[in-house]
């Protein structure tokens, strides 16, 4: 299986998500269904058909986060020297030529991206229009909305 991409901030936050899973909620919901089981009949106990179903999602998380941990190659953008050129995990700060406006980016794994913190992934349009040009250089980006341009005005490894 391929390894994907994760920055060192991305596999820290899952390892966070998974030691809150298994030290917080797994013990809450197990309190839960032992509570439930006090009740009596199973059958018709909606408290424990909701802490079942509760922990079926806990640990169905921590098997898909410990999965994407382990197909992960973890990648330290610090380290990185790319000597100037975007790669993966640098913070672009970019300038839409038609409106002028700024923007900032940083490139990261398909699991870590959330637009709104500015985190976009690797396999994005944009992200695939930036990797490997450097400062200065102008990108075209085939959006859905239709071709933008860009001028990359700074590349950061943070």
């Amino acid at each position: 299986m391929n390894k994907s991409p994760m920055t060192t901030q991305g596999a820290q936050k899952l390892r966070d998500e998974i030691h809150k899973l298994k030290t917080n909620d797994r013990p809450q919901v197990i309190q839960a269904i032992s509570e439930a089981r006090e009740l009596g009949d199973l059958k018709e106990n909606a408290e424990y058909h909701a802490a079942r179903e509760q922990q079926s999602f806990i640990e169905g998380r921590i098997i898909e986060i410990e999965g994407k941990l382990a197909n992960a190659q973890i990648i330290d953008v610090t380290k990185v020297n790319a000597k100037g050129k975007v790669v993966f995990g640098a913070t672009v700060e970019l300038m839409n030529v038609e409106t002028e406006q700024e923007v900032t980016y940083q490139i990261v794994g398909d699991d870590e991206s959330d637009i709104k913190a500015n985190l976009i992934s690797i396999s994005s349009p944009i992200a695939r229009a930036l990797i490997g040009k450097e400062e200065g250089d102008e990108v075209i980006v085939q959006a859905p909305r239709g071709k933008k341009e860009y001028e990359i005005l700074d590349v950061k490894y943070i």
